[in-house]
């Protein structure tokens, strides 16, 4: 834990010692009432937080705020409904790694057992993302969906999104990085990122995916999980829109 991350109206109250950025704050960082740290509101500023006071059953603090984070990077990241691991994995990794939004999406080889998950249904989705903000010391959160088909995501994406690609270890002949560039593309380039699910693309998908302007591509004659698959592209796009 990196950047120690509140919600704007838990600052109000003491922070329970049964929280685990309690404990983090005592037994980890070790600190002693007047000494700081690192911490920020989620979507909000950074700065400092001051720990006031110890007691037996909560932590008093304050918060100075004292500068803004820096914006996402403008990377939407479209996936096939996973396993929930395998999607905690990417919420929390994408997160870290920075993506203004994550799409998991229905396709006819997800499971669509997948979207009635506790995961989703009882909203431990957000709990990822704050660890994988707090990794990257960030506090800014992207914006998740599990609601759409492949089609309606498509469809519902922004005309700013000149870079469109999607892994598919089978039919892709580009590797990802060695395509040619949208020409007149604006920089940094807003990309969207499509993975299949895990039994990957089926042909209506492709044909979906080519329609809305997609180019095919792969990380190499491996095949890999899905969530180490986002981890390998995603930093591929930001070291080239570095």
């Amino acid at each position: 834990m990196n950047l120690v991350l509140f919600e704007p109206a838990e600052l109000a109250a003491p922070l329970p010692r049964a929280d685990p950025r309690a404990r983090h704050i005592v037994e980890v960082l070790r600190r002693t009432p007047g000494d700081t740290f690192d911490a920020g509101l989620v979507n909000g500023p950074l700065g400092k937080a001051t720990l006031v006071a110890i007691a037996p059953d909560a932590l008093t603090l304050t918060f100075a705020p004292d500068r803004e984070p820096p914006p996402l990077p403008p990377v939407t990241l479209i996936v096939g409904l996973p396993r929930p691991q395998t999607a905690r994995d990417i919420l929390r990794d994408a997160t870290t790694l920075g993506v203004s939004r994550i799409h998991f999406v229905a396709t006819s080889r997800a499971d669509p057992n997948y979207a009635a998950s506790s995961l989703w249904t009882s909203g431990e989705w957000r709990r990822h993302l704050l660890t994988g903000a707090a990794q990257a010391f960030d506090t800014r959160l992207p914006e998740v969906t599990w609601t759409h088909t492949l089609q309606s995501a498509l469809a519902g994406l922004a005309d700013d999104a000149p870079t469109r690609l999607a892994l598919d270890p089978y039919e892709a002949t580009t590797a990802l990085g060695a395509e040619t560039p949208t020409p007149n593309a604006q920089i940094p380039n807003h990309t969207v990122l499509a993975l299949g699910p895990e039994r990957g693309w089926d042909a209506p998908d492709r044909d979906l995916l080519r329609a809305a302007g997609f180019t095919l591509v792969h990380l190499g004659p491996r095949i890999l999980r899905t969530e180490t698959a986002v981890v390998a592209a995603l930093g591929i796009i930001r070291a080239r829109n570095t």
